[in-house]
């Protein structure tokens, strides 16, 4: 069975829950293996352990970037995208990630990431659509949970996760995800 191509804003731009196209999904029935175990809580006390252990020998800020995005989007059930971004003299620009093609730049004062960075506070979004300052980079995302990169109360970056579904992330995820973006900042030269 062939399964229709999502449509991507190549450039960041808003679009309105109505400019966005209905996608088919997958076969009725069908859960995907990282969907199957949202049931489960997330150990975020081995998920921690696990990302000190893995950027323990590695200071590059690259290097650890690439590896805990990688690590994230694989272990965290139900999100379709988690990676950085980074400051730039236009906005934010695109660092390493997990999930498919995004958008690249993230003008100054637009968006749940910029909001995110400029507050230097963790923004989670239940319903992305319904979010006035959302920037779509994929159609399929449905909830968002962004987490600023603070060094000495400067906001370097933020770390940023998309979901398919609706009011993904708990409280429970939102604490927990700050403490893996600690363990990633304790590890990396920034």
């Amino acid at each position: 069975m062939l399964y229709p191509i999502e449509l991507r804003a190549p450039n960041p731009r808003l679009l309105t829950p109505g400019q966005l196209p209905a996608l088919a999904g997958p076969p009725e029935g069908f859960v995907s293996e990282r969907l199957k175990s949202r049931n489960v809580p997330t150990d975020y006390d081995l998920l921690e352990r696990q990302v000190r252990g893995l950027l323990e020998d590695e200071r590059d800020l690259i290097a650890n970037a690439a590896n805990f995005s990688a690590f994230v989007y694989a272990e965290l059930p139900a999100i379709n995208w988690a990676g950085f971004y980074f400051p730039a003299e236009s906005g934010l620009v695109l660092g390493p990630f997990g999930g498919k093609p995004a958008c690249t730049r993230l003008p100054k004062g637009q968006g749940i990431c910029n909001r995110a960075f400029d507050e230097k506070r963790t923004v989670v979004v239940d319903d992305v659509s319904i979010a006035a300052d959302h920037i779509y980079c994929d159609s399929a995302s449905r909830s968002e949970l962004v987490v600023p990169l603070l060094v000495n109360g400067a906001a370097r970056g933020v770390f940023d996760l998309d979901s398919p579904e609706l009011a993904r992330f708990t409280a429970a995820d939102q604490a927990g995800i700050e403490r893996l973006v600690a363990a990633f900042l304790d590890s990396t030269s920034m």
